[in-house]
Parts: C-alpha cells; structure tokens; sequence
C-alpha cells in the first residue's frame, strides 16, 4: 500500500463512529390538525393510529427509519388566530407502547380548533428549534391534517392565494435541511401545497388520504413492532422520500 492510501485509509477509519455511538442530531416536529373539519373528514382516527406508529417507529430507529434526538408534538391550530401551543416533548413519549401513545395524543388534544393555523404553528416550531438549541440540526415537520388554511376572510380568497398565505419564513434558515410533510390531505389540497406555497429553501412533499390508507396492509397481525419490516419499508418509501430542494416565491 503506498502512503496515499495509507492516509486516505487512516482518514476514513478515523471519521467512522464507533458502533456504540448516539444518532447524529435531528428533529422531528409532529403537527396534529385537531380542527373539525379534519375530525369530520373521517380520516382523523386513522392518522392518529397512523402517527403513533410513525412516532414510536423513529423514536425507535426501526427498521432503518431515522432517529431522531429530539421530538416535539403540537397541534395546527386555536381558539383564534395567532394563538400559541404548547408542543410535548421526546421525554412524554420515551418507554411507550404504540397504543400508549395514540393514547396520550388523544388526551393531549381532546379539543376541537375553529382555527387551522399552520403560520402560527412554523412560528413556535422555530422558537422550540431555537430555544433548544437546535439551530442547523436536520429538521423534518411533519403535519397530519387536510392541509386546508382555515382563517378569518379565507373564504373570500381564491385557492390559490389562500395557500401563497403559508408562510415558511420561520423555518427557511434553521438548517440545511428542511422538510415539510403533509399527510392525508386530498390530491387537490396536496398540488395547491405543492405548487403555491411560496418558499426558498424548504422541501415540502405531500401524500394524499387515499395513499396513507395503504399503510394498514403492511401490519402483520401478532408480529411484534420491532419486526414489522414491511410496515418499516412503507413509511420509509412513501412519507420519508426524500424529497428534492424547488423554489416557489
């Protein structure tokens, strides 16, 4: 071997972590649309079934899925505009079962919100990123909701300029890597996501209600979670993807 390589191979062998090593750091925010238009929707239960799973999957690094260092979960929405919610932490979640904590997400958010209010959520997501101090972290929302922007004079708004009122401001700079997803809404709220919502550096990726339906013929009955490796696969193909950086302003 001649000393070039001999470098390069010390260089790789001193970058590789030990086995033992934590997860690098990253961020999940879980966004729950508790609001009674999503209630009525009748997709509600099954996303809160849905996001449980989800959770308890990367909280646990299973089946290859990514674990994440910290973990907070919030509603969409209010009373009225502009109002503040609290968001649980990891440390509400750690030890649980997947029925403990679609429990706990029920009891979390018993509530009905006349408000969906997905600006003020990406608000307090970045206060929570930069109080923690979570700042350049990878971060990925994730949002169960229809995706509809529900807001005092929304109705007087065409489709379009109702969804170019997201604001993503907030989150555009807190890291690299950014990524909003959008789970449950229809194929027609999931475009106007996708196409309207202004951005620079956000990723958003959307999958619509009638393919997040698909998630319950990849659970096999009586097999435990950590060998769900059908279920794993899914969430990783469909709601992980990774999704590609496009500008919309």
């Amino acid at each position: 071997m001649n000393r070039r390589a001999a470098v390069l191979l010390l260089a790789l062998v001193a970058c590789k972590p030990p086995e033992n090593a934590p997860p690098p750091r990253s961020t999940l925010v879980v966004g729950l649309d508790v609001s009674g238009s999503f209630r009525q929707s009748g997709h509600f239960d099954r996303s809160i079934e849905f996001a449980a799973l989800y959770i308890y999957g990367h909280l646990n690094g299973l089946g290859g899925l990514r674990q994440p260092t910290d973990i907070f979960i919030g509603s969409l929405g209010g009373q009225q505009v502009n109002q503040p919610k609290a968001f649980h932490p990891i440390q509400d979640l750690s030890g649980k079962s997947v029925e403990e904590i679609a429990r706990d997400l029920r009891a979390w958010f018993p509530e009905t919100d006349p408000i969906t209010d997905f600006n003020t959520f990406f608000t307090r997501v970045a206060v929570h990123v930069k109080r923690q101090n979570l700042v350049l972290s990878p971060l990925s929302v994730v949002m169960f909701s229809d995706g509809e922007p529900d807001f005092p004079g929304a109705g007087r708004l065409t489709p379009e300029q109702r969804y170019r009122k997201v604001d993503l401001t907030p989150l555009e700079y807190l890291s690299r890597s950014v990524t909003v997803r959008l789970l449950y809404a229809t194929p027609r709220v999931a475009q106007l996501w996708e196409q309207q919502v202004p951005r620079k550096r956000v990723r958003i990726w959307t999958q619509d209600w009638q393919v997040m339906q698909g998630w319950a013929r990849h659970m096999n009955a009586g097999v435990p979670m950590e060998q769900q490796d059908s279920l794993w696969s899914w969430m990783q193909e469909i709601v992980d993807f990774r999704v590609r950086r496009g500008r919309i302003l």
